[in-house]
């Protein structure tokens, strides 16, 4: 009888580690699954320096991100100010950069990211300065915010010929399976 007990005591016990166990590696995988994008350079809600802006150098930041999805064919980057042009009266969404086509295993875009400097197989979009590449903030009045989305997207899109961020959103639809986004503040 008491060899009984006991032999269920161990057993629950097993039991109650195996489910905690279980639970902790679930979590664990969850949480590094979980798209993040940062930067080096600013942190999330903080001043984008000004060398990275029209009063500066107008250089890309550097750009680091984690948590691809295993399932992820690609990765698209939008910077884009929905501030323009007051952020007391937003009229517009200003396309700053746009890329298409980052592989999946790339897991930054270096500071001052020209198209030389892009993982092999991005492709560059226009932003609304209708030119490819990096335009860094420049408000003409007030601190506007900066959001950096990134997408990892279930397909690698074909070429879509330099697409402006609306063309590009409409061919990312449906094939979107995780974002992260980083949001920096300038003001003259």
């Amino acid at each position: 009888m008491i060899v009984t007990r006991l032999s269920m005591i161990i057993r629950l016990i097993y039991l109650v580690f195996s489910v905690f166990f279980a639970a902790v590696v679930l979590a664990e995988g969850e949480k590094n699954m979980t798209l993040t994008l940062k930067s080096t350079d600013f942190v999330h809600q903080g001043e984008i320096p000004k060398v990275f802006t029209c009063d500066g150098d107008d250089t890309s930041p550097s750009l680091i991100w984690s948590g691809v999805p295993e399932n992820a064919k690609s990765l698209v980057l939008i910077v884009d100010d929905p501030d323009a042009p007051d952020p007391a009266k937003p009229k517009m969404t200003w396309v700053h950069w746009v890329l298409y086509n980052i592989p999946p295993s790339a897991a930054e875009l270096p500071r001052s990211a020209k198209t030389e400097k892009l993982p092999a197989g991005t492709k560059e979009g226009i932003n609304d300065w209708k030119k490819t590449g990096y335009g860094g903030p420049c408000p003409p009045v007030g601190r506007h915010r900066y959001f950096h989305k990134l997408y990892a997207l279930d397909v690698e899109l074909p070429d879509l010929h330099k697409p402006n961020k609306t063309k590009l959103e409409a061919a990312m639809e449906g094939h979107i399976i995780e974002q992260a986004e980083l949001i920096g503040t300038y003001q003259h």
